[in-house]
């Protein structure tokens, strides 16, 4: 086992917990209406960005989403080739800030949402705390699924799954460029994805370059694209089923969590199994997990 039981438990109740709370937040995001032809619809609301794009042509709209994110991988390496963790810092919070007031947005007020959504990326950079941290990133991959979903249907969503997971793959096992990234935020002690210390109480601090004499911080990660991906496919499902078969939202809401559960499985199967000190890509298996509850979805359906 990777972990400690204790440690992979906690990482486990902080994805599922992302998975269902962003979920729910997307069921209640969206709304769903009947054309006098008898056509449901789904309108993706207004948020603090402004309204969501049109995209009439969804099948191939996983291209540019995995363009944007090899080129934001891109810039990430050329701050760690030059050390600027000072432009990470402030593009970490700028990603927190719209995301957690995009999630906040869907239940109070927009300005509300974007003044709270601000004080939690600066207490996030400024006054790092574990559990504070790891709480507001289920706000964070919330938004994340809220801004990039009105781009996707199930088509899409799926390939884009099959896409990451090759990408992931790659990235750990042959470049290990996804390695250096994680120990690049690390050390910078801004990490996107779930950071838990095996002694709770105490601060963030680098996994790396500690001062003499002083013990090094073991800790367990999981990346923010291993769970901000499998809530896109999630949220994707439920469209499909609300779209195509005319479920009602609570119905769809029930039956994508199928996917949720099946990737929590698949993420807790890999946990258990991999071994201490060995960098595993964790999206193929969360993805297989995403695929058995669908397939699970079709069974009842």
């Amino acid at each position: 086992m990777k972990h400690t039981m204790r440690i992979t438990l906690i990482l486990l109740l902080l994805f599922l917990a992302t998975q269902v709370a962003g979920l729910a937040t997307l069921n209640k995001y969206i709304q769903v209406s009947t054309e006098p032809s008898g056509e449901i619809v789904i309108t993706h609301q207004e948020t603090v960005l402004g309204p969501p794009p049109e995209v009439p042509e969804k099948s191939y709209s996983w291209i540019p989403i995995v363009l944007a994110i090899l080129i934001g991988t891109g810039l990430l390496l050329i701050l760690i080739h030059f050390r600027l963790r000072f432009v990470w810092k402030l593009w970490f919070i700028l990603s927190v800030w719209i995301t957690v007031a995009v999630t906040l947005g869907v239940f109070i007020s927009r300005m509300l949402a974007i003044i709270i959504g601000l004080a939690i990326a600066l207490q996030k950079v400024i006054r790092p705390n574990v559990i504070m941290h790891n709480l507001t990133e289920i706000f964070v991959y919330t938004g994340i699924a809220i801004i990039v979903l009105p781009f996707l249907n199930l088509k899409s969503a799926l390939i884009l799954l099959l896409a990451i997971s090759v990408y992931d793959m790659y990235a750990v096992w042959k470049s290990k460029h996804m390695i250096k990234l994680a120990k690049f935020q690390t050390e910078s002690k801004v990490f996107a994805g779930l950071f838990v210390p095996y002694h709770l109480g105490v601060k963030m601090k680098p996994a790396g370059k500690q001062k003499k004499g002083v013990k090094k911080i073991k800790i367990a990660i999981l990346g923010g694209g291993d769970m901000a991906f499998p809530l896109l496919f999630s949220g994707a499902v439920m469209e499909h089923l609300i779209l195509v078969q005319g479920i009602p939202k609570v119905t769809a809401l029930l039956l994508a969590l199928l996917t949720s559960i099946g990737a929590t499985a698949m993420l807790a199967y890999l946990l258990v199994k991999s071994e201490k000190g060995v960098f595993y890509p964790a999206m193929p298996f969360i993805t297989i997990g995403c695929l058995i509850g669908y397939v699970g979805i079709l069974i009842i359906g």
